[in-house]
């Protein structure tokens, strides 16, 4: 135990009117919480005075000693709370594990918390070039029985969109609720009209309300649809008729002598990361398994064509593919498509032709929702380090810290720039 005594003439002062004092009136003994020394907690014994106020014009008729270090009513050091406050942002999983290293209780932690990062989460956005948009689950749906059909239903499903800086250091902007067209324009509209007017470009998945909310909100932006989504709408259409076929010419559902079961993963995987052997295994097992066979490889072509349209995308350091190069594959993509009779390749032809727009945009800038996918995973590891979250501010706040680090590494780099 740490026995301390007031030496700062300042604490002799009324709070009210300033005036100092001379006149005690009596001792206090408080027990106020310090930053630990080591392994050991401190245990500070405060012995203050408590001082008459002698100005006839203060209301105050007296007060206790009070520093910075220690304010009026405080329980808890300012250095503590600062450590604190710290400590839970930078180093700890989440607030309790931050509040039972430092010995205090919950609301003090999330408290130290707040105060530490919110002056930075309240500064003006930074500038952004291209805006990624994209929805996160929040927490999971919850379901209701009927008490007359037993049937179950979706009675809330939360869902958040998720705004980022898609090509900078700007991490997490917001999290907006729901994942409509009026949250993301409002959420816009709201923004200073210069920072809009930066934003060439905006990427989303295939969602017609994030498109309805770019052309609403940002008429000058080119919109870029993200190529992971894309390939995973041509590998659902391939999953699509390999079980169709298999119950239209087997009669069941697929089992494990089947062939189109047995490669189900192959059908799946780049044709570039299969070697050689594999594919030909694959390939003519297909093509000896008869009609079912033929039509699923025949579709396992379209996905392939479409890839490799994609992949003409630039990356860091490469140049941008050429006119006649984009339109050869999009043509041979287009062909191969056209001359089946498959429904689910017919469909996937019809979305390339609605978005092709954007899915040019994707390849010729290489922009994609790449951090955005990866802010979502950032999301939900924190939902799952505080076991979920009840107040949607501390959700938003503590997913937004968690995803601005880079920028603020940035930053501070910046500053520390020589002149």
């Amino acid at each position: 135990m740490a026995h301390v005594v007031t030496v700062d003439e300042s604490a002799t002062a009324c709070p009210t009117c300033g005036v100092f004092s001379s006149s005690v009136k009596g001792n206090v003994v408080t027990w106020p919480r310090d930053i630990p020394y080591g392994a050991g907690p401190v245990r500070l014994q405060w012995r203050k005075r408590r001082w008459r106020c002698r100005e006839d014009a203060c209301p105050r008729g007296s007060f206790t000693e009070s520093i910075p270090a220690v304010p009026a009513r405080a329980r808890v050091t300012t250095r503590l709370r600062q450590e604190c406050g710290a400590g839970v942002a930078e180093r700890f999983s989440c607030v309790q594990a931050g509040a039972e290293h430092y010995r205090v209780s919950w609301p003090v932690a999330h408290a130290a918390f707040v105060a530490h990062v919110q002056g930075v989460l309240a500064q003006p956005l930074p500038p952004i070039r291209v805006l990624g948009v994209d929805e996160t689950r929040r927490g999971k749906p919850k379901w209701v029985q009927d008490p007359v059909t037993s049937r179950w239903t979706v009675a809330a499903d939360r869902w958040h969109t998720g705004i980022v800086d898609a090509a900078g250091t700007g991490g997490l902007l917001a999290h907006v609720d729901g994942r409509t067209a009026a949250a993301v324009t409002g959420w816009l509209g709201e923004q200073p009209e210069a920072w809009r007017a930066g934003i060439s470009h905006i990427t989303i998945d295939l969602s017609a309300s994030y498109l309805k909310a770019a052309t609403d909100a940002l008429p000058h932006a080119v919109v870029v649809a993200d190529r992971f989504h894309l390939i995973q709408l041509a590998n659902d259409m391939l999953t699509d008729v390999r079980q169709r076929a298999t119950r239209e010419y087997r009669g069941r559902r697929g089992r494990k002598t089947d062939p189109e079961w047995a490669r189900r993963r192959r059908l799946l995987t780049a044709h570039e990361r299969l070697a050689p052997a594999s594919f030909a295994r694959m390939w003519n097992e297909l093509i000896d398994a008869g009609d079912p066979g033929i039509e699923i490889l025949h579709a396992y072509t379209v996905k392939e064509n479409l890839r490799q349209l994609l992949a003409l995308a630039p990356t860091p350091g490469s140049a941008v593919p050429d006119r006649s190069v984009i339109s050869h594959r999009l043509w041979r993509f287009y062909a191969q498509a056209a001359a089946c009779e498959i429904p689910e390749v017919h469909r996937l032809a019809a979305t390339i032709e609605t978005w092709w727009p954007a899915v040019e945009a994707a390849i010729t800038t290489g922009y994609s929702n790449a951090r955005s996918e990866g802010y979502n995973r950032l999301a939900k590891h924190q939902g799952r380090n505080a076991f979920g979250f009840r107040n949607v501010d501390n959700h938003r706040r503590r997913i937004r810290w968690a995803c601005t680090r880079q920028h603020r590494r940035a930053s501070t780099a910046l500053n520390e720039m020589p002149g």
